[in-house]
């Protein structure tokens, strides 16, 4: 039983860099977490790719041994390794993924067509900054700038800040006396991105001070 207990600790303390890397990739990007099961795989497969990187770190650690005078490479050492090395290779997925620069990369050259965002719905706000005009499913209509958004349209919220009505006859009612409107995802049925116009309010200062451009509502003069 002891022995078994043994071999165990040992089986979790060589696949923990594979399950920090993973905790930290979930938790610096959107992805949803996914099953245990898939998280056990996830952990096996960066487990390995870390135990790759460790190798030519190991061989150049001994090689500088002959020069330098730090120690030999012991089991400790490569422990302390990996968990570094786990940290670089979470940080470095949930940055490409975030930045969407390998599959950018994958698209240019025919690969794929798909993003590294978690669905098309948080792709669009990732990358289309500007005012929208928010469609809900009763009829009214919400114009704001995005500052929050869900993972996928079916569930969690949309933070709409700077918000104004848009009522019937497409006249803009203000809401100055509110900083935002949290709605719930499934209530929208559709979001109107707008053109990068010029709308000079202090809300639209504001908005551009924090990332945002200027812009026009749809339906207002100028």
């Amino acid at each position: 039983m002891s022995e078994l207990s043994t071999e165990a600790v040992k089986l979790l303390t060589y696949l923990l860099p594979g399950f920090m890397a993973a905790w930290l990739f979930y938790g610096l990007t959107s992805h949803p977490k996914p099953s245990q099961f898939e998280r056990v795989v996830q952990a096996l497969i960066l487990t390995f790719a870390i135990q790759v990187l460790l190798l030519p770190i190991k061989w150049m650690a001994i090689a500088a041994g002959h020069f330098v005078d730090a120690g030999a490479w012991t089991s400790s050492s490569a422990l302390a390794m990996s968990f570094l090395l786990a940290i670089v290779v979470g940080g470095a997925l949930a940055h490409f993924t975030n930045k969407d620069s390998l599959h950018r990369r994958l698209r240019g050259l025919g690969f794929t067509s798909r993003t590294s965002h978690p669905s098309e719905w948080y792709c669009v706000f990732d990358r289309q900054r500007s005012f929208v005009i928010v469609q809900f499913r009763d009829g009214r209509r919400l114009y704001g700038w995005p500052k929050e958004w869900s993972n996928t349209p079916e569930d969690g919220q949309l933070y709409i800040q700077w918000p104004s009505w848009i009522d019937e006859a497409g006249e803009v009612i203000d809401l100055p006396q509110l900083d935002g409107v949290l709605v719930h995802s499934k209530d929208v049925q559709w979001v109107e991105f707008t053109h990068n116009e010029e709308r000079h309010d202090e809300r639209t200062q504001d908005a551009t001070s924090d990332g945002a451009p200027g812009l026009q509502p749809a339906g207002s003069g100028s």
